[in-house]
C-alpha cells in the first residue's frame, strides 16, 4: 500500500462522526436520492445514485466502527477498500457530484448526503485521487491566491478598464468601510463589469466599500477537492484582511461555494467567530432596496426567469432576495417549475467546472437545465454565480440555444436611476 493511500484511509476515519455515523445507520435504501441527482436522471446509471458514491466511506464505518461489520471482516464476508477501489470512485466523488445538496432535500431520514460527499472527499484528497484540474486550481490558490492564478495587477487592470467605463473610483485597501468586497477570479477575468456595478450602486447607496490588496479572492478551492487545512489557510487570509481594515461587514460575491466557506464553514475552519458579519451580495442589495437606498427606473421587457445556484439558494438560505430584486426591474419573470430550494443543478459546481475529465459528463447532465429554460420560452437566463453563468453559457452553446446569460447585480445597476447622487 502506498504512503498516499494510508493517509486517505486515515483521513476516513478522522472524519467519521456522529453525523456520518447516524446517516450511515437510518439510510433506508429507498433510491430516492437518485431521482434528485442530475447525473442519475439525465444518463438513467445506477452508479450514479448520490448514496451509492459513499460506498468507500461506507465500508470503512461498517468494518471499523460496527460490532456487525468487524465480524463480517473477520469471516471475510466483507473486503477491505483497496488504492484500486479510491482510484475508480474518484469519478463518482468528484466527476458526478456538485455537492448540490438536492439529494439531501429528499432523503427521508434527513441524511446530508452531500455533507458526506464533502467529508469522502477529505480521504480521496489525502489519497492523492482528486482530478489533476482540481488539484492545479487548489496549488495556485494556496501559492498564488487565486485558484485561476489571478493576481493583484491584473484585479488592477480590470478596475483601471471599469473606472474609465463608469467614471467611479473603484477604493482599495480603505480602512473602517462599511463593507469589503470579494471577488471570484471568474468575475475579475470574465466579468470585470460587475464591479463596475457594484461601484454604481454603493455610490448610490451611499454607503463606503472597499476591495483588499491582500485578499481579494473568494473561491475556496480547499472546500471543493476535500482538503480543510487549505480551505482554513484560505479563509484566514480574508478574516485577516477583514479585521485588519476594520471592516463592518464582508460580501461574497455572485459565487456559490465562496459563499458556503466563507458564511457557513469559516469559522469552524480558523475555530473561532469572525469579528465582523458575512452577507451575500443579493442580501445587501435586497436590503438597500427595502432601505429605499436602492432606486431604480423602467423595467427589462424581454421574458427572463432566475437559476437559482445551488449553494446560495438550497444551502445558503438566499431565495426570495434575488426574486424580489428581479421583480424590481423586469417585467416578464417567468419562475422555473422546480426553483428556490428544489433547483436544478447547472452542472459545474462543487470544482467539477475545474475538472477537465467531467466536460463530457457534464454537458449531459445539462439536458436537465435545458429543459428547464425549453420550457419558459425564455431569451434571458439571469443567475448569481460566475461559475453558473460560465457553466450555464457552455451548456446553452453546446445545445445551440440563443439565450443570454445575465449576472443579476450587473442587472440591477442597468436599471439605477442614473441622475440621482
Amino acid at each position: 500500500m502506498s504512503a498516499s493511500f494510508e493517509r486517505g484511509m486515515a483521513a476516513f476515519r478522522e472524519v467519521m462522526d456522529s453525523p456520518i455515523a447516524s446517516f450511515f445507520s437510518s439510510c433506508v435504501h429507498c433510491g430516492l436520492c437518485a431521482e434528485a441527482c442530475l447525473f442519475y436522471t439525465e444518463t438513467g446509471d445506477p452508479k450514479y445514485t448520490p448514496i451509492h458514491k459513499l460506498d468507500p466511506l461506507k465500508r470503512v464505518w461498517q468494518q471499523e466502527y460496527t460490532l456487525l461489520g468487524r465480524l463480517g471482516a473477520l469471516v471475510g464476508l466483507s473486503k477491505p477498500v483497496t488504492e484500486k477501489e479510491l482510484e475508480q470512485w474518484s469519478e463518482l466523488v468528484y466527476d458526478s457530484c456538485t455537492l448540490c445538496g438536492r439529494c439531501s432535500m429528499v432523503c427521508p431520514v434527513g441524511n446530508d448526503i452531500a455533507y458526506m460527499v464533502r467529508k469522502m472527499r477529505e480521504g480521496m484528497s489525502a489519497a492523492g485521487v482528486a482530478p489533476e484540474g482540481m488539484i492545479g486550481a487548489t496549488q495556485r490558490a494556496v501559492t498564488l491566491g487565486s485558484p485561476m492564478g489571478v493576481k493583484l495587477p491584473a484585479l488592477q487592470a480590470q478596475i483601471r478598464a471599469q473606472e474609465a467605463e463608469t467614471g467611479l473610483s473603484i477604493p482599495m485597501d480603505v480602512q473602517g468601510a462599511d463593507y469589503m468586497v470579494l471577488l471570484s477570479s471568474m468575475e475579475v477575468m470574465n466579468f470585470p463589469e460587475y464591479i463596475g456595478a457594484l461601484g454604481k450602486i454603493f455610490r448610490q447607496a451611499g454607503v463606503s466599500w472597499t476591495l483588499s490588496s491582500k485578499a481579494f479572492e473568494a473561491t475556496n478551492s480547499g472546500i471543493q477537492i476535500g482538503a480543510s487545512d487549505i480551505a482554513a489557510e484560505l479563509v484566514q487570509r480574508i478574516v485577516d484582511a477583514a479585521e485588519g481594515l476594520g471592516v463592518k461587514t464582508v460580501i461574497s460575491p455572485e459565487c456559490g461555494h465562496a459563499f458556503t466557506a466563507i458564511r457557513w464553514e469559516g469559522p469552524n475552519l480558523i475555530g473561532r467567530p469572525y469579528r465582523f458579519e458575512v452577507k451575500h451580495i443579493l442580501e445587501v442589495l435586497e436590503e438597500l432596496r427595502q432601505a429605499g437606498r436602492l432606486r431604480t427606473q423602467g423595467c427589462d421587457e424581454r421574458p427572463l426567469t432566475f437559476h437559482d445556484p445551488c449553494q446560495i439558494a438550497r444551502r445558503g438560505g438566499v431565495i426570495e432576495q434575488p426574486r424580489n430584486l428581479l421583480k424590481s426591474v423586469a417585467s416578464d419573470f417567468r419562475e422555473m417549475e422546480e426553483h428556490g430550494a428544489m433547483n436544478w443543478c447547472c452542472g459545474g459546481g462543487g470544482g467539477v467546472s475545474a475538472n477537465d475529465r467531467a466536460e463530457e459528463l457534464r454537458l449531459v447532465a445539462f439536458k436537465r437545465k435545458k429543459g428547464q429554460v425549453e420550457a419558459l420560452g425564455v431569451d434571458t437566463l439571469v443567475t448569481a454565480c460566475a461559475n453558473c453563468r460560465i457553466i450555464l453559457e457552455e451548456g446553452l452553446e453546446h445545445y445551440n440555444m440563443d439565450v443570454e446569460v445575465v449576472g443579476l447585480t450587473e442587472l440591477v445597476a442597468e436599471h439605477l436611476i442614473e441622475d440621482d447622487k
